[in-house]
């Protein structure tokens, strides 16, 4: 038996002794003498006993044992052509003074501070500070609509919100300030303070006794001691993007979450304490959090915030420059991304400029990595290309190629293997397993491991209702899939986008890895669009790549004849529409919902994660034009 099957067998059979030999890693005030606590299901709780600060763990131990002068934070912004390092003795230095400066301002243990940000340090400073007072802190992603951060503030009851005076986009300077203030202005529960960081590139108005300068609150405030918390005390709150309704606010508690996540930087990503890991996203996902934020700085590693963009911040070299000036050893980012690369730089030129030398792996999620964008990444930078699936609820991997346990062959369009702690069904309609090779429900067998949501914030009926509930003692994924003869898992995409084409369910997912093969196409998206003679008929949206300029006819003909010769004519795959672009949430989700609203002629509401709500505007004029959407 290899090392990632007695590893995945312990942590699944006994998994006290798996997570408790991994929690002698972490630092506690008091040692926990329980592991797991599963006297209320379905609301499991790890470490019950333990009291820890998970801000002593990321900053404080690693100055205390000799990594003082190391980089913690590496801060690269060419859209304003700001290089900072930050090493982990002045990292202690301003979040403690940032922490006493939260006390200043009446925040206690328990209490909710709101941080809206931009990609700049003192995301990552408040974060930690809110983390070291015991503060439970919910990251809002920077510029997000005044309603939406409305229904946040209204959920999480914030004391504080933590803001700065813009966000820079592209060429665009965002201004934070006026959508902060109308956001208070729409809440029932008003902030007593907020604390606002000035950056050069516009200067906010500040409301007299509410808003306050972080720099000069800053200056005088004393340093704040960490503040022990229980393991099972919430670290933050990250609400998920919901089209609809009420976001639902994931809760990350402190102990299980460092134990897990610094588990993750040796077992699944193989890295060691001291080199330069780069999550390439934004602190107001979960990826944010997890990869950019906690993991690294939890294992001693040095970390990379990046406001930038993948292509256009000069150009598609972008990754590779940041990867070469910083020794970077794995990059971490969404697939939407080197798509963006892959459209831009076909050819890999940029590429080519740079030493890549300590480049070791490139780990790919957020969403499905087609097998054309695996090739294609695989080939160009001669190094592992790791797809791994996880979700918002979980905060790291479901299913990963565990490099550091034992190393798989990659198979493209599978995110591999279970990781340890996550034993995962694939089932029918009523929650019966079925056989290997059989496309159903993607289930998780409860208890989910250390680091995963333990609930909702103070909803734990909406939990229930969400996740456990429909299938009784198993975690529902809300994707379909299959496992293969091999073991290796494939995520087909979400539930619903399982279309029914006269009796016959088919994946979209499926029909998109068929497109992305085609050698003009960048990238692709197919919906189930309604129709009155079979039910649901598929629909391609499909992005071109540079300097493609042949008859959209003949591109249309060539992708129907390969759906036909690799799906079948059951597909009844007939109609796709070339377009400029598709639309995306802000971290590159594809929002394939909302188009299917659009063909389908419903109301739609742009959700409030859109990258560029005049896409969708797009969208619905090219379905017109082939007598979809409102008649």
């Amino acid at each position: 038996m290899g090392k990632y099957q007695t590893a995945y067998e312990e942590s699944i059979r006994n998994p006290e002794k798996f997570w408790g030999e991994a929690g002698n890693e972490i630092v506690w005030e008091k040692k926990f003498t329980k592991v797991l606590d599963d006297s209320n299901k379905p609301f499991y709780r790890w470490f019950p006993d333990g009291v820890l600060n998970t801000c002593y763990n990321a900053v404080d131990y690693h100055v205390e044992n000799g990594r003082g002068d190391q980089a913690a934070i590496i801060y690269d912004s060419p859209m304003t052509g700001t290089k900072q390092k930050i090493t982990y003795r002045e990292f202690l230095s301003e979040v403690s003074k940032f922490a006493g400066a939260l006390k200043s301002l009446g925040a206690e243990k328990g209490d909710r501070v709101i941080i809206y940000m931009p990609m700049i340090p003192q995301a990552a400073v408040a974060m930690l500070a809110c983390a070291r007072i015991g503060v439970i802190h919910s990251v809002v992603f920077g510029g997000f609509a005044s309603n939406e951060l409305a229904i946040r503030i209204d959920d999480a009851k914030p004391k504080i919100i933590v803001s700065a005076s813009c966000g820079v986009e592209g060429k665009k300077v965002i201004d934070y300030k006026p959508l902060l203030d109308k956001a208070i202005e729409l809440s029932k529960n008003k902030p007593a303070h907020c604390i606002i960081y000035q950056r050069e590139q516009a200067k906010a108005a500040l409301v007299p006794g509410r808003d306050h300068d972080w720099v000069e609150l800053v200056k005088k405030a004393s340093p704040a001691p960490c503040v022990p918390v229980k393991a099972t005390d919430p670290l933050y709150i990250l609400y998920t993007s919901g089209t609809t309704g009420m976001p639902k606010g994931v809760v990350r508690d402190n102990g299980g979450h460092a134990v897990a996540l610094k588990w993750t930087m040796k077992n699944v990503y193989a890295v060691k304490p001291g080199d330069v890991f780069w999550a390439a996203s934004d602190v107001g996902w979960v990826v944010g959090h997890s990869y950019i934020i906690y993991a690294p700085l939890l294992y001693g590693c040095t970390t990379i915030m990046y406001e930038g963009k993948p292509v256009g911040t000069p150009d598609p070299g972008a990754f590779w420059r940041i990867i070469s000036e910083y020794g970077v050893s794995v990059l971490f980012t969404a697939p939407t991304a080197f798509r963006a690369i892959k459209k831009e730089d076909p050819s890999g030129d940029h590429f080519k400029k740079y030493d890549l030398s300590k480049f070791e792996a490139l780990y790919l999620a957020g969403e499905r990595l087609d097998p054309d964008t695996y090739h294609w990444a695989k080939e160009l930078i001669k190094r592992p290309v790791i797809d791994h699936w996880w979700q918002t609820e979980t905060g790291w991997s479901i299913a990963a190629n565990c490099r550091g346990i034992e190393e798989f062959p990659v198979k493209a369009g599978s995110p591999t293997k279970a990781a340890p702690g996550y034993q995962v069904v694939i089932a029918d309609n009523e929650g019966k397993p079925l056989p290997k090779g059989q496309e159903g429900l993607v289930l998780i067998k409860l208890p989910l491991p250390p680091g995963t949501l333990p609930t909702l914030w103070q909803n734990d009926a909406k939990y229930k209702e969400s996740y456990t509930d429909p299938y009784p003692g198993y975690y529902f994924t809300g994707d379909g899939g299959y496992v293969d003869e091999d073991g290796y898992l494939y995520i087909m995409g979400r539930v619903d986008d399982v279309i029914n084409v006269a009796g016959h369910r088919l994946s979209t997912g499926a029909m998109e890895e068929v497109i992305s093969k085609h050698k003009d196409v960048a990238e692709c998206a197919v919906i189930g669009a309604a129709d009155d003679f079979k039910g649901q008929l598929p629909l391609g949206f499909v992005v071109l790549k540079a300097g493609v300029n042949r008859p959209a006819d003949d591109i249309l003909k060539e992708l129907v004849q390969m759906i036909r010769d690799q799906i079948g004519a059951v597909a009844a795959f007939k109609q796709a529409i070339i377009v400029e672009r598709l639309p995306k949430t802000r971290s590159g989700k594809i929002l394939r919902g909302t188009m299917r609203q659009i063909a389908d002629g419903k109301d739609y509401k742009a959700p409030s994660t859109i990258d560029d709500p005049a896409v969708l505007t797009e969208i619905e004029g090219h379905l017109k034009n082939i007598g979809y959407g409102k008649k």
